[in-house]
């Protein structure tokens, strides 16, 4: 299978299911699209990328975290920061039961305190040789799913939030440079915002699926 017969199989099969796609222009890339899963209004912004030189779709969503919910975050991270870390070690656990590749962004607060989570990515391989469309739309699901448990949890533990996105210290001033901690790897909603400048392909190191 080359990328260019896999790029079409994939259109293919998110239009079967009348997913609409939106292409990226991604030197690195043989396909980048943009696409909103579930399609409806509630649905998350993901990016579906085949990098040049490798035989995988590589399926993500960036996910930023709102001002107001970091804010109660810096807050309880001040009054009580065994709690604080005992909160962010079961995000990493949850991420790491979902089962997908995943990274959490925390920001750069002085003394260890005062630190929020401020954003986190989802994102799984498909090899070509295992891509159908059952395993594309169940990965789809499993990325949705998990990103779904992390916004639940935030939005429990720390309120609906301001409805403003809160900064993320790892993005320089253009939001494409990345540092990402974890495992190797603007339509507002109610406690988080995604950032489609910041898809999965605009920062994707093809070493790092080996």
């Amino acid at each position: 299978m080359t990328p260019d017969s896999v790029a079409k199989k994939v259109r293919e099969m998110l239009l079967s299911e009348r997913i609409e796609m939106r292409d990226q222009k991604d030197d690195r890339a043989a396909m980048h699209v943009l696409i909103r899963y579930p399609s409806s209004k509630n649905g998350h912004m993901f990016a579906i990328v085949i990098p040049k030189g490798r035989d995988l779709i590589a399926i993500s969503s960036m996910t930023r975290v709102d001002a107001g919910q970091q804010a109660e975050m810096q807050k309880m991270a001040k009054e009580d920061s065994d709690e604080w870390k005992s909160w962010m070690h079961e995000c990493r656990m949850q991420l790491m039961a979902s089962g997908v590749d995943w990274a959490v962004h925390v920001g750069h607060g002085k003394n260890n305190l005062g630190k929020p989570l401020q954003a986190f990515n989802v994102s799984e391989p498909i090899w070509f040789d295992g891509l159908t469309k059952n395993e594309l739309m169940q990965t789809l699901r499993r990325l949705w799913l998990a990103k779904l448990g992390m916004i639940h949890e935030i939005k429990y533990t720390f309120g609906k939030g301001s409805g403003e996105a809160g900064p993320v210290d790892d993005w320089n001033d253009n939001g494409k440079k990345i540092k990402s901690a974890g495992k190797p790897s603007k339509q507002p909603e109610e406690e988080v915002h995604t950032d489609d400048s910041m898809s999965f392909g605009t920062d994707f190191n093809p070493d790092e699926w080996v």
